[in-house]
């Protein structure tokens, strides 16, 4: 896939999210689309097995992609997300397509931190999607 048509896939995917509209969000999966939390070992199998408890999701999830990096049917997001308003926090998401659709996706969520002042000038901030708040440390 193309980037374009990846991150068309994305944003139908977080819009509709959004929207509260998960069955419409989830149409970017397979049917039979794996769904991997490595961190906590959770594995989902199928989107049957993974949509019921989304669509149940007990907070609010913003989402913002930050980067978008692959080539051919492989390709990793940055994400900052939060819930409910809060601090901004950081993911990195795995998505394995086969043809247009999402067929494995793994999700590593971590906490950021503050570079050490010692380096500072030889730092660049990475570059925010348009319009997009930046987000929040320490908090």
């Amino acid at each position: 896939m193309e980037h374009a048509a990846v991150r068309a896939v994305l944003d139908h995917y977080l819009t509709h999210s959004a929207a509260g509209d998960e069955t419409a969000a989830h149409s970017i999966y397979l049917d039979d689309a794996v769904l991997e939390f490595p961190q906590s070992g959770e594995r989902f199998e199928g989107v049957a097995a993974f949509l019921p408890w989304r669509s149940r999701y007990p907070a609010r999830v913003e989402y913002q992609v930050r980067r978008l990096r692959g080539a051919a049917d492989v390709w990793i997001a940055e994400l900052l997300f939060r819930y409910d308003g809060g601090p901004w926090q950081q993911a990195l998401d795995i998505l394995e397509f086969r043809g247009d659709k999402v067929a494995a996706e793994s999700i590593y969520v971590f906490e950021g931190w503050d570079a050490p002042d010692w380096r500072a000038r030889w730092w660049a901030a990475p570059p925010q999607r348009p319009g997009a708040e930046p987000p929040t440390t320490g908090d």
